[in-house]
């Protein structure tokens, strides 16, 4: 009986003549009884699954999948059951070759026997890589919306000098246009006032930076420039000083709102929209608060002098050293663009002087061409003198304003590495609490004293857990100083860019001007005669 004669060896060369068609009917019956079983396609996926180093069968021939036997290969129609059994298998191994299109299409299908293929290395390494390809695509999208959807603009103007004498002080007019639906309306403005803003800066530092996120730092007090405006001094040196002023907490505000974690912040929204805000206490430089944070400032110096830690991570070593380069290379750079516009305002004042004696002489000058000539030049002088003052202004707010407000940013880069510094210093310390009180455990169970031993096991178990939220606290502070530090970096990248960009315009508008200037006196000096 054929259902009863063992299947033919595997490879074996083809039967000879007459033997061809025994072996085929063989074959065919062979095929049925396995097909009648569920453990062909079982056995076939589970190994397809289990064994990891074979070639990928979608890199075989199509003849190939069609197994040797002892005569010609047949074909059988295999019902439609059994087609999805074999489809599963086939979408189990992911073949994208053409040979999954020839096993999956409608055509009969060649005999198969029941002979365990091996298995595909490089599919469980794709398997393996997709997840870390998303979470980065993700985190991609999610920096992308949170351009998109964050859709608010702030603006500081109307400065307004509110009250007299000493007592006076500047208000501002904060505008706000948004389409965030966390805020009451779209347009909203309210006045605030320079300790406002400190009080707001003073709120998001105690929440935010000792877990690691940089928060901009508010604009540096003046005493010498309020304190014109108080006395009541009209001069443009106070006029310049409230629009600095103004520009710098414009500046603030819209780098706050930019970050995304600041801009749901209530206290935030509170300064934003709330028409009565309390008072801000504690903002005076001179008060009894500001010389305490002077003196905490000098004992985190000193603490930091002593802190001596083991960096682990080469990427944390390599930013603080960057970070303290371009610190250093930005204050240089800082006080060379101070002395430019210093030397702008100075050539200003120069040329403005240079105008009015010009416009002197043509008036004593008896020759008509050559006076003429002189009035000319001393309207033109005059044309660039206002040329230097607009640029010199162009330096100072485009330019070294950017380089004054990265210098105080890179500030509060440096001092969330040194909250991550303290972090690792109360994990560590936690450590050696908790080694103390394992060995004073050891001492009393030496010691025989059980009334002190559950005393003494309750503290390591409470130091345990402390030392286990230390390397929490100090592994999630790592985490968002990395996550912070990339967002400043790409803010500083597109910052510095668009500022060179509206700066090297405002060099070309000045040159611009200067050649049509000069190009339009120019027949009136050669009609000197």
């Amino acid at each position: 009986m054929a259902a009863e004669r063992e299947p033919p060896p595997f490879g074996e060369g083809d039967l000879e003549g007459e033997e061809e068609e025994d072996a085929d009917a063989e074959a065919e019956a062979e095929f049925r009884e396995l097909e009648a079983s569920e453990d062909l396609f079982v056995s076939t996926t589970s190994t397809l699954e289990s064994s990891p180093s074979s070639p990928d069968p979608a890199s075989l021939p199509a003849e190939d999948i069609s197994v040797k036997s002892n005569g010609p290969k047949s074909e059988v129609l295999v019902d439609d059951d059994h087609e999805d059994l074999f489809a599963e298998a086939t979408e189990e191994v992911s073949l994208d070759s053409p040979e999954k299109d020839y096993l999956n299409s409608p055509e009969p299908t060649p005999a198969i026997t029941p002979v365990s293929p091996t298995p595909i290395a490089p599919r469980a390494e794709l398997k393996m890589s997709h997840p870390k390809m998303f979470e980065v695509s993700k985190e991609e999208l999610e920096e992308e919306a949170n351009g998109d959807v964050f859709d608010i603009q702030v603006s500081v103007s109307d400065p307004e000098k509110v009250g007299d004498g000493m007592n006076a002080y500047m208000a501002y007019s904060v505008s706000t246009k948004t389409t965030l639906s966390m805020f009451n309306s779209k347009e909203f403005a309210v006045k605030r006032r320079f300790s406002d803003f400190l009080g707001l800066h003073s709120k998001l530092a105690s929440k935010y930076i000792h877990v690691g996120y940089i928060v901009p730092p508010a604009p540096e007090k003046s005493l010498v420039g309020m304190t014109k405006v108080k006395v009541g001094k009209e001069d443009p040196s106070s006029a310049d000083f409230v629009e600095k002023r103004r520009a710098s907490l414009e500046r603030y505000l819209q780098r706050t709102i930019k970050h995304p974690t600041l801009l749901q912040d209530p206290d935030l929204r509170q300064f934003l929209e709330s028409t009565e805000l309390p008072r801000a206490v504690s903002t005076q430089a001179l008060s009894g608060a500001g010389i305490l944070r002077m003196v905490n400032k000098a004992a985190d110096a000193v603490n930091k002098m002593t802190i001596k830690m083991n960096e682990s991570d080469a990427w944390f070593e390599e930013k603080q050293q960057q970070f303290e380069n371009l610190d250093q290379q930005l204050r240089k750079l800082q006080n060379s663009v101070d002395l430019l516009v210093c030397h702008r305002k100075e050539l200003s004042v120069n040329t403005a002087a240079f105008a009015k004696s010009a416009a002197m002489l043509g008036n004593s000058e008896d020759h008509t061409a050559l006076s003429r000539a002189l009035s000319q030049l001393a309207e033109v002088e005059e044309k660039i003198d206002q040329l230097h003052q607009e640029q010199a202004n162009a330096d100072f707010y485009l330019f070294a304003e950017l380089l004054s407000d990265y210098v105080r940013l890179i500030t509060s880069v440096k001092g969330v590495f040194d909250y991550r510094m303290k972090c690792w210093q109360k994990w560590q310390d936690a450590q050696a609490t908790l080694q103390k009180k394992r060995e004073a455990d050891a001492k009393l169970q030496y010691a025989n004293k059980p009334d002190k031993l559950q005393q003494a096991k309750e503290e390591i178990r409470e130091w345990e857990a402390r030392v286990q939220q230390g390397e929490r606290d100090f592994e999630q502070i790592s985490k968002t100083i990395r996550k912070e530090v990339g967002r400043f970096e790409k803010e500083r990248v597109k910052d510095f860019k668009s500022v060179i960009i509206k700066y090297l315009e405002s060099l070309v508008h000045t040159q611009q001007q200067l050649i049509k200037y000069w190009e339009a006196f120019l027949p009136e000096a050669k009609a000197i005669a």
